[in-house]
């Protein structure tokens, strides 16, 4: 009987009792691929004596030069007050549902007035919210992120300064650290021609040709998947032999040069140091 009188009360109180069983660290989950707007959602959680007390909420993305979501939201480039006509930006609409999360501990959170994933449970934000609390519900699934070596969490991004003269081609790199640890890696570039849209993309459309035209074992974008995970793998990019001419014998079904990649990780990085 006593058992079932505290249950009430915490019910009474507004306490959530899935919250009471989490184990303190921080969560990470992400998206599978990028969506068909070019961005990939990530969350990360934090929880403090059982509890929820932090979130955040952002997204990496195919697009060119993009650096995280919320960053690329407060640079003025994602539009969605002047182009989508909405209440408020973006990120401004994210940190309605964070906190609201926080405050609920509601990481089941089911109350979405449409199939598209909206809420009237949550004032100011009228964005698809069920992506967050999916990723929520996967990143408490997953447990805790190991601690890494970095001591700083965030997203960071690097980019050659000058385009290839001879590729037309600048190569960029954003990385996602959480718990010290390098959770995920975006290696895109941007063209010298503004009518190609990505690396990423360009591969992924076809029309940057390796297999075709170079006759490369893979497309360049699968390629660097295999380099990204390798990064996740070594979570140093000092730890990936690289040879003379840029190319590696150390990662399996790779043959494009990722001494530039690895270059630019080391410099993104500086900053989580």
């Amino acid at each position: 009987m006593k058992r079932f009188g505290l249950v009430a009360v915490m019910v009474a109180l507004g306490v959530s009792l899935s919250a009471q069983t989490l184990k303190d660290g921080k969560y990470f989950a992400e998206q599978d691929g990028f969506g068909s707007s070019g961005w990939k959602s990530q969350v990360v959680l934090e929880v403090k004596g059982g509890k929820i007390t932090a979130a955040n909420w952002n997204g990496v993305s195919n697009i060119a030069g993009a650096a995280d979501k919320k960053a690329y939201d407060k640079a003025g480039k994602y539009n969605m007050v002047k182009f989508g006509k909405a209440q408020a930006e973006w990120y401004q609409q994210a940190e309605k549902v964070e906190q609201y999360l926080v405050k609920t501990q509601d990481y089941k959170f089911n109350k979405y007035s449409d199939a598209e994933g909206h809420t009237d449970a949550i004032s100011g934000a009228s964005i698809h919210v069920k992506e967050f609390f999916d990723l929520a519900q996967k990143a408490i699934a997953a447990g805790p992120v190991a601690k890494g070596m970095y001591a700083k969490d965030g997203w960071y991004y690097a980019e050659q300064p000058d385009f290839d003269k001879d590729s037309g081609w600048k190569e960029t790199v954003l990385i996602t650290v959480v718990n010290g640890r390098i959770v995920d890696v975006v290696w895109n570039g941007i063209s010298k021609d503004s009518a190609k849209k990505s690396k990423i993309v360009e591969s992924v459309s076809g029309n940057y040709g390796m297999v075709k035209f170079g006759k490369a074992q893979a497309e360049w974008h699968e390629q660097a998947a295999k380099a990204e995970t390798a990064l996740i793998n070594a979570q140093d990019p000092a730890k990936i032999a690289v040879k003379a001419d840029g190319k590696t014998d150390a990662i399996s079904g790779v043959s494009i040069h990722v001494g530039i990649f690895l270059q630019l990780a080391t410099t993104a990085l500086k900053a989580a140091k």
